[in-house]
């Protein structure tokens, strides 16, 4: 089970499901990161900001490093969507998305600008 971190109740983490075949394949051997982008996924979880999921495919191969952020309950109260994200890999984009959900995530925090331009706009999930 998931340990939250001290300010945040278990219904306030959103989670993050990822594609286990492309995670980290933008950066490939590139990674400087030990364990690669599936490390700093895993930190997520471990660091109780986001509930970690792996799938095996999530159908956007020819996107690379897909990651979609799922609302926390607080979050789909508020009417918040999943963000799928493209070519979200490395320190800096992961980064960017570990602030965003640590300030509540889909449903909670607008999506910020620096993260748009990752944004895989799909059909009933949340605008760019």
């Amino acid at each position: 089970m998931l340990e939250t971190s001290p300010n945040r109740s278990a219904a306030s983490i959103p989670g993050v499901t990822a594609c286990s075949l492309c995670v980290g394949e933008t950066l490939g051997k590139n990674d400087a990161e030990p364990g690669g982008q599936l490390a700093r996924l895993r930190r997520l979880e471990a660091d109780g900001i986001a509930n970690l999921t792996l799938s095996e495919c999530l159908d956007e191969c020819e996107r690379g490093d897909v990651v979609v952020a799922r609302p926390s309950s607080a979050g789909r109260s508020a009417v918040g969507k999943p963000v799928w994200f493209e070519r979200l890999a490395g320190d800096e984009p992961s980064a960017r998305l570990c602030r965003w959900l640590e300030r509540g995530g889909p449903g909670i925090e607008e999506i910020p600008a620096d993260l748009k331009p990752l944004v895989i706009n799909r059909m009933g999930t949340a605008d760019a």
